[in-house]
């Protein structure tokens, strides 16, 4: 079964043509499937023409969030709400074209665990969104060694085991193939339209840059220091505290030998000790770090790896779920 979820905020004008194109695409498909479109709390008409198209066509589900809490937890509320087998995610501006879709799912049908859609001929403005994303995508691209050129675009589909285990937060949505290839996803990239707004406005502009680089950070952590934050803050530490007490031990070498540190070596001294002090800070909170990863894991019996299939005598067994 096919799910198809569609995060919605003031999108008014495209609701009714993203309807009709996208059910004339999953028609076509010949495959049981649903639609789940989220509303978060759009304060235009978009809520109604939800609630009367889902009189119609039992096809359809609608959430309504209590407020607007952001595409990443409306995505996050779809997934959870969707049935299918396969999860397929798109927006509701009419930007992500429908009948794009079937080139996604037959990446999926191939073996791939994520089919991502990378808009190659893109219609944004050069300087605030293509030049931005550009420089994003290149970065996240290194940081989390999966070669995408288009993290950004929400136009993905996966197999519903692989979202079941990643916890989406703050604007994390467009990275969950990285998250994913943490335990080995399968990712494969999809050329697909980009067209202009059908209408509205974009809810997203220059001032986001730096959201996705302190996301980038976040995943850069995640994926190379999530199970072993020692190694990440434990290197601060060593270098905080060889320097700081390198400078230490040669001030109360000078000390000793009759000079007048606090005068002449004032400065020094208080550099020293800051090193020395933020050195020892880093060691506990990689510490501190260590126990909370040790309890995350344990208290929710969940493991640090993912099995894909496991074969015994005359059968193989199929498992992606990550425990």
């Amino acid at each position: 079964m096919l799910s198809v979820v569609i995060p919605i905020h003031n999108e008014e004008p495209s609701i009714l043509p993203l309807y009709d194109r996208l059910t004339r695409t999953l028609e076509r498909l010949q495959r049981p499937y649903e639609v789940v479109f989220v509303d978060d709390a759009s304060t235009d008409r978009s809520f109604e023409l939800l609630a009367n198209l889902v009189d119609t066509d039992a096809h359809l589900k609608v959430v309504r969030l209590r407020r607007n809490f952001g595409q990443t937890a409306a995505l996050s509320a779809g997934f959870h709400e969707a049935r299918g087998e396969v999860i397929a995610s798109m927006d509701g501006d009419l930007q992500h074209a429908p009948e794009d879709l079937p080139a996604l799912l037959e990446k999926i049908d191939q073996g791939y665990d994520i089919a991502s859609g990378w808009r190659h001929n893109r219609v944004d403005h050069p300087l605030t969104r293509r030049l931005p994303s550009r420089i994003a995508n290149w970065l996240m691209a290194k940081v989390s060694g999966v070669e995408l050129r288009d993290f950004g675009t929400t136009f993905k589909a996966y197999r519903a085991e692989i979202l079941k285990d990643i916890n989406l937060y703050g604007e994390l949505h467009r990275f969950i193939p990285a998250l994913a290839s943490f335990y080995g996803a399968r990712i494969a990239e999809v050329p697909i339209q980009n067209t202009v707004r059908a209408g509205g406005g974009s809810h997203y502009g220059l001032g986001r840059t730096w959201h996705v680089l302190f996301d980038i950070l976040t995943i850069k952590f995640l994926l190379s220091y999530f199970t072993r934050p020692m190694h990440f803050f434990g290197k601060l530490g060593l270098a905080g505290t060889s320097v700081g007490g390198a400078i230490l031990g040669y001030l109360a070498f000078r000390k000793f030998t009759g000079h007048e540190i606090l005068v002449e070596h004032g400065p020094l001294m208080l550099a020293g000790s800051i090193l020395l002090l933020a050195g020892l800070l880093m060691f506990s909170t990689g510490l501190l770090g260590e126990v909370l990863m040790r309890t995350y894991f344990e208290s929710q019996g969940r493991r640090i790896y993912a099995i894909r299939e496991i074969r015994t005598q005359g059968q193989a067994h199929q498992s992606e779920r990550v425990p």
